[in-house]
């Protein structure tokens, strides 16, 4: 790497701290934020050094750099499957073997399955065509020549991939809470749909979906009831001061619950306590959750 460069003093961050400020080590400091991980991976003891100096005073988002050291890729690898939280690697092509950093970054994605950590490749030995086809074949994020890379080069890069990794751990972080919620979501309605009867109609109250619950209790196949009309298990007179209530009630946005009749096909009576919802959608759906209130006759 190519130390002819201003000094350093220009990567330290503008504001120092204030006198006032608790210090680390002193009653009631802060606990200081954990450093960002940047493995660099070279054969060669002199890059190790000088990049760890050159970057010495760098700090982003108030944390400041921890390095980690290989000098193979094999050993790169290793350290990327213990060490989960590393940001950056700066990595030499050129070690053991003429592709070396190719074959960790390439394992990198595709055998670690890391796609977090940002990848900046380095070489002693450029070439116009096989830096284009690195950058074309290979998920990494930036490739520099080693006599190019000055010390504020090197600042900017490290800098820039540091930001870029941050988003995509804060987006990667919001997925997994997501995830989570969706998961649990999930639990949530199979057990429901263990315990209640559900049934959705669409916008022209047909019969859209029903679970194997509502099936077994009503004694009709899912085909059967998939675009019916509801009728079909209480046929008119709908009590008009129900009927009334529940639409007044979903026309204003309300969910709607009360006890109803419904008939099974050997016209068995089967009482349900309702609840109906209206969906988001534009037009809407109607949710229908019941249970059964009564014991039946004929066993299910």
């Amino acid at each position: 790497m190519n130390q002819n460069d201003d000094d350093t003093d220009w990567m330290i961050e503008d504001e120092a701290p204030p006198a006032s400020q608790p210090q680390a080590g002193k009653p009631g400091a802060a606990q200081a934020p954990p450093p960002w991980r940047v493995l660099i991976v070279d054969d060669d003891v002199d890059v190790h050094v000088v990049t760890k100096f050159s970057l010495s005073n760098a700090c982003f988002q108030g944390r400041r750099l921890s390095f980690l050291h290989a000098y193979s890729g094999e050993e790169a690898l290793h350290t990327l499957r213990t060490t989960p939280d590393i940001a950056l690697v700066l990595l030499d092509v050129i070690m053991e073997t003429s592709d070396a950093g190719l074959n960790v970054a390439r394992q990198i994605r595709d055998t670690l399955h890391n796609q977090l950590v940002r990848i900046v490749l380095r070489t002693g030995q450029p070439g116009q065509a096989l830096e284009h086809s690195i950058i074309l074949d290979y998920d990494i994020n930036d490739f520099w020549c080693k006599t190019d890379l000055t010390t504020r080069k090197l600042f900017t890069t490290v800098i820039s991939s540091l930001r870029a990794y941050s988003g995509l751990e804060q987006a990667h972080r919001h997925a997994q809470a997501l995830q989570l919620e969706l998961d649990q979501a999930r639990q949530l309605l199979a057990a429901v749909d263990q315990h209640a009867v559900m049934m959705t109609l669409d916008q022209r109250g047909r019969i859209a979906s029903v679970n194997d619950k509502f099936c077994a209790v009503f004694q009709y196949s899912r085909e059967e009831l998939q675009g019916a009309d509801p009728r079909l298990l209480h046929a008119p007179p709908y009590p008009q001061d129900q009927l009334s209530d529940a639409l007044q009630a979903l026309k204003e946005g309300e969910a709607w619950t009360d006890v109803v009749s419904a008939w099974r096909r050997d016209g068995q009576e089967v009482r349900l306590r309702a609840t109906v919802t209206a969906s988001a959608d534009t037009p809407p759906r109607y949710i229908v959750v019941a249970s059964v209130l009564q014991a039946l006759k004929v066993p299910l």
